[in-house]
């Protein structure tokens, strides 16, 4: 696709692997300047080389934990350093722990929320500025748990509801500054994480790990898992001017899992 988008530039975090990897090499594709930040700095270089010798784009890499306030600020400094024009951020990093409500502790709450709505909230705040002098936009990436809770996973699922919180209240101030803000809630997307758990699910019952994966389709009432570049292929849509009139928006991209109206 053509999306308009050659020489305009993106941070994108979590951006190393699984999802944001994916996202990342989707806007290169379309020709845009990359920032891409996470905390693994060899895996970011290996990425920042796959793209930038592929799709001929500079990308420029910063590691750092989000989950600190420190490490965000100079990260931000950073992308306002070396891009002259930001036009959108991608925030999809993240990742919550899963359990018993009663095992998890005060820590796992607050590094779950630290990294995914707090580091959204204070990146978005800090290129803001960029954003408003470029008509950007920002996407944040949350999941389907913001409106499917689970026993098991009442830490992410708290954090995605509070991101589509954010994301509708910060688009209604992106009205008045010219700055679109969306969110995309995924579905089952087979990254790397998703591996981990059906090889995990294979371990426990004893069952190749085509059968766990296929009884978990089933489950779900799908028929597959995503692929992580249809993500990105929506972010790139979402981040253009194909785009313009989308604002506040969340979008399930997840094959019909969520089924209620």
């Amino acid at each position: 696709m053509n999306y308009g988008l050659a020489g305009k530039s993106a941070i994108v975090t979590g951006a190393s692997r699984g999802l944001g990897a994916a996202i990342a090499e989707a806007l290169a594709r379309e020709g845009m300047r990359l920032f891409l930040v996470a905390r693994d700095k060899t895996k970011l270089d290996q990425v920042a080389a796959e793209l930038s010798g592929r799709y001929k784009v500079e990308v420029t890499v910063h590691a750092a934990d989000l989950s600190s306030t420190e490490a965000l600020e100079k990260a931000a400094q950073a992308a306002l350093a070396t891009l002259d024009t930001i036009d959108a951020l991608v925030n999809c990093a993240g990742a919550a722990k899963r359990g018993d409500f009663f095992q998890l502790s005060e820590d796992d709450w607050a590094s779950g929320f630290a990294l995914k709505f707090f580091g959204t909230v204070r990146l978005s705040k800090a290129i803001w500025p960029a954003l408003r002098k470029s008509h950007g936009s920002i996407i944040n990436i949350a999941g389907l748990g913001a409106r499917m809770p689970a026993a098991d996973f009442t830490i992410g699922g708290s954090i995605n509801s509070a991101l589509l919180n954010f994301t509708k209240a910060l688009s209604e101030i992106g009205v008045r500054d010219g700055v679109r803000v969306n969110a995309i809630n995924p579905g089952y997307f087979m990254t790397d994480r998703i591996t981990q758990s059906l090889r995990s699910e294979s371990e426990r019952t004893g069952k190749p790990a085509d059968e766990a994966a296929q009884a978990l389709l089933t489950r779900l009432g799908v028929t597959r898992f995503g692929k992580p570049e249809e993500v990105g292929n929506l972010v790139a849509f979402m981040v253009s001017e194909q785009a313009s009139y989308l604002n506040g928006a969340a979008i399930e991209l997840d094959s019909g899992v969520r089924r209620d109206i």
